[in-house]
């Protein structure tokens, strides 16, 4: 079985056993982690769900793996001839989740 989950603005597919990492916003509690934003349901021998934009009672359950941080990226604006020029950095915190279950 498998599903098309929504968060931080990225759909994912999933199947039960997927490790992911998704930006960090989805609340965690007791290592917890519910996808209620789910697109679409579908597996083996069954008929697919597709919700509109999302399917009636279905949750995706997964567990915390580890709280990591993504790679580092640069940015960089600049104007030209006018002698502008600024450059920052960044790193999105993430997530790394286990899939476990999905219901519905």
């Amino acid at each position: 079985m498998y599903a098309v989950i929504e968060t931080g603005g990225k759909q994912y597919r999933v199947q039960p056993g997927d490790v992911i990492d998704v930006e960090r916003g989805p609340e965690v509690a007791d290592g917890t982690v519910e996808f209620d934003r789910v697109l679409m349901v579908g597996g083996e021998g069954t008929e697919v769900a597709v919700g509109s934009p999302t399917v009636d009672g279905a949750v995706v359950r997964a567990s915390l793996v580890d709280e990591v941080r993504g790679r580092k990226i640069r940015v960089f604006k600049m104007k030209r001839r006018k002698g502008y020029r600024r450059t920052r950095g960044h790193r999105q915190d993430l997530l790394r989740v286990r899939i476990d279950e999905i219901a519905g």
